[in-house]
């Protein structure tokens, strides 16, 4: 197991682990449009653009991509474990990782939690800065925490 910064040459691997992510886990969450939403806002240029920059970071077991995490400043973003290595621990590495290494450079951290993720954060230490409501497809709406902590 390792955590090693994106490579171009991983940046579809990451997009199916996010993707796949997103369509197992997210429609027992979120109403399609907003499902929809996460599937179009973390596209393969979106993703593509983070590894670049070198903001993307890949959790591996056995030499296979399994999570990824993007660190962005002193914002936690897209940490997504595939579904059938979750429950693992892989996700609370990752975190752990990701804290660090903005501990190193910022005094507080931030994120979006989803509502599957929520109750992790808060158990972190997270608490709620803001409540963003997103008009998404099919009239749906897609709610999020923005959260914070100090490192």
């Amino acid at each position: 197991m390792s955590i090693q910064k994106a490579a171009d040459s991983a940046i579809e691997t990451i997009h199916r682990i996010v993707q796949t992510t997103i369509t197992e886990i997210y429609p027992h969450y979120y109403p399609a449009g907003a499902v929809k939403y996460f599937m179009d806002y973390h596209s393969i240029e979106n993703i593509g653009n983070d590894v670049r920059q070198g903001h993307v970071y890949v959790y591996s077991h056995n030499d296979n991509a399994v999570a990824t995490v993007t660190i962005n400043g002193n914002e936690i973003s897209r940490l997504f474990v595939l579904p059938e290595y979750q429950h693992k621990g892989i996700g609370t590495k990752l975190l752990d990782f990701a804290e660090n290494q903005i501990a190193e450079r910022y005094r507080d951290i931030t994120l979006y939690a989803s509502f599957a993720a929520k109750q992790i954060y808060l158990e972190r230490g997270y608490h709620e800065i803001k409540f963003e409501t997103i008009s998404t497809a099919n009239r749906d709406f897609l709610c999020a925490d923005i959260m914070s902590k100090s490192s």
